[in-house]
């Protein structure tokens, strides 16, 4: 019997769904999502094994250009996707539009099988949606364009055959047991980041990242304790709010997630430190885990 193994790179703009997109194709809530840009930050695998196959699936931040070093740091994952891509699966959705972005720029030049998906068809008119496939066949014509909604689920099987179709032979690239390249602890702190995005505005989501600084698990309970890093006191206190009214709520929220997640009770204590320019210092982004 042939095997068939691959990684399947999934890039595109900030806000086209490819986070809903993955998780909707893994079967697991791996990536964190919200309505807001650049809520992925890191390059998250999920692995999807069957008896004859494996597909690794990659979520990457979204295409932009950098205005801090973490930028800078979550385009290189981008890039890093383009390199080591199977297929690549690029992500649009029926308002998106090409630019002269070099990492966009370097689609038509791939070696390797392009999965144009539009997503998001759930939001709008057939004619729409043709009129948008017409588009981006003119812009990509080696590209096998596919419409589909994450969100919906609709259409997920046809994708998955052209994904089957272009997997090349290989043997598997990990463990048929494992779903994901991340830490429990990664989960945990994306957690948290969720919670922050969908709860706070301007530039507040942006300015946090998350540490989690213990995390022991015994038979019936996890003990997580997190530290929320922010760049100035004014941020600092917003995160808390009121008598810790906010820290609260994002608390209680992660927590109910991450009690779904690790099937486990879990026990959560949060602080909030600053951190001066956290953003576009290196040696502090390494700290928090990106890796250039």
């Amino acid at each position: 019997m042939t095997h068939k193994a691959g990684f399947v790179n999934i890039i595109g703009k900030p806000n086209v769904g490819k986070s809903t997109l993955m998780n909707a194709l893994v079967g697991e809530q791996l990536a964190i999502t919200s309505a807001k840009a650049q809520t992925t930050r890191q390059r998250i695998m999920g692995i999807i094994s069957g008896e004859d196959f494996q597909i690794v699936y990659s979520d990457t931040p979204g295409i932009l250009t950098p205005a801090y070093e973490l930028h800078k740091v979550m385009m290189q994952y981008v890039e890093t996707a383009l390199e080591d891509a199977d297929i690549v699966l690029f992500v649009t959705d029926l308002t998106d539009t090409l630019d002269n972005h070099p990492l966009i720029s370097r689609l038509a030049h791939l070696e390797v099988p392009l999965l144009l998906v539009i997503n998001k068809i759930d939001l709008g008119k057939q004619n729409e949606v043709v009129a948008k496939m017409q588009y981006w066949q003119e812009k990509f014509p080696q590209a096998e364009l596919i419409p589909v909604s994450a969100l919906e689920k609709f259409n997920l099987e046809r994708l998955l055959a052209a994904i089957m179709e272009h997997l090349p032979e290989h043997p598997p690239y990990f463990d048929k047991e494992e779903l994901t390249d991340k830490s429990e602890r990664f989960f945990a702190a994306e957690i948290i980041r969720e919670k922050i995005f969908l709860n706070y505005s301007q530039e507040i989501p942006y300015c946090c990242d998350v540490g989690i600084i213990s995390f022991k698990e015994s038979d019936d309970m996890i003990r997580i304790s997190a530290e929320i890093y922010v760049e100035r006191d004014s941020q600092k206190g917003i995160i808390i709010g009121k008598g810790g009214a906010m820290l609260k709520k994002i608390g209680t929220q992660a927590r109910i997630d991450m009690e779904n997640f690790f099937r486990k009770k879990v026990f959560l204590e949060q602080h909030v430190k600053v951190l001066p320019n956290w953003r576009n210092q290196k040696s502090k982004l390494e700290k928090l885990g990106y890796m250039a």
